[in-house]
């Protein structure tokens, strides 16, 4: 994945301030070229110029952001596999590794907290697919990188469960980033997004390590939770 190099200052740079915050705010498909450069007082022209089209404009709003985050992950992950001598023996350290970035990169934009989160969901459950083919594979071969870390460590569980689950984990994070201003709304101690991350782990893990099989389902029926449609 190449580096996105952005001016600090100049038109650009207010172009893709005004893009992140209203995408953010109000998603990849209700923005248009209009919006933002109606938002910083610039001709509609003026993204074409910077940008090429409005395609590129998103592709660099969404690069500049998972690109370092995406390599956080994969270093994190390294240096996780190197302590364990080539062989992680934690479920949580993987975890740590794919979900602990997203805290990292808050220092990295002038984004408001919630605006930054919620503009990180948005990407993430895009999956790439606004990028050109060469972003989207590499969007690809991360997941496919943690799928192999979890596979060390869950050898009885099938491919095809464990990519179920690690999509569940991925809609969570989503989810939490969307939402982490209202999850816990009204109540006596608010989570930072730290402390949610943290929960998020142990939830995770707790779901991964999960080996339910036919029998374990079918013995259920005898039960009284047989009678709840869960």
């Amino acid at each position: 994945m190449r580096e996105i190099t952005i001016p600090e200052s100049g038109a650009k740079r207010k172009l893709l301030d005004a893009a992140e915050i209203l995408f953010a705010i109000h998603g990849f498909d209700l923005v248009t070229v209009r919006h933002v450069s109606q938002r910083v007082e610039m001709n509609v022209a003026s993204v074409n110029y910077h940008f090429g089209s409005r395609a590129g404009l998103l592709a660099t709003v969404i690069l500049q952001y998972a690109t370092p985050l995406h390599e956080q992950r994969l270093a994190l992950l390294d240096t996780a596999e190197r302590k364990g001598f080539g062989k992680i023996t934690s479920i949580e350290a993987i975890l740590e590794a794919y979900l602990s970035p997203v805290l990292l990169r808050i220092g990295s934009t002038e984004l408001p907290e919630e605006n930054f989160y919620q503009l990180l969901g948005r990407i993430f459950a895009d999956h790439g697919k606004a990028l050109p083919q060469p972003y989207r594979d590499s969007f690809q071969s991360v997941n496919e990188r943690f799928i192999r870390a979890f596979a060390k460590v869950l050898p009885g569980l099938a491919l095809e469960d464990l990519a179920a689950r690690f999509h569940f984990i991925q809609g969570a994070l989503i989810h939490l980033l969307a939402h982490q201003a209202t999850l816990l709304q009204g109540t006596k101690s608010p989570q930072t997004m730290g402390q949610s991350i943290e929960r998020l782990v142990r939830f995770a893990a707790t779901g991964l390590r999960e080996r339910l099989v036919v029998e374990d389902v079918v013995a259920v029926k005898d039960t009284p939770q047989a009678m709840f449609n869960f």
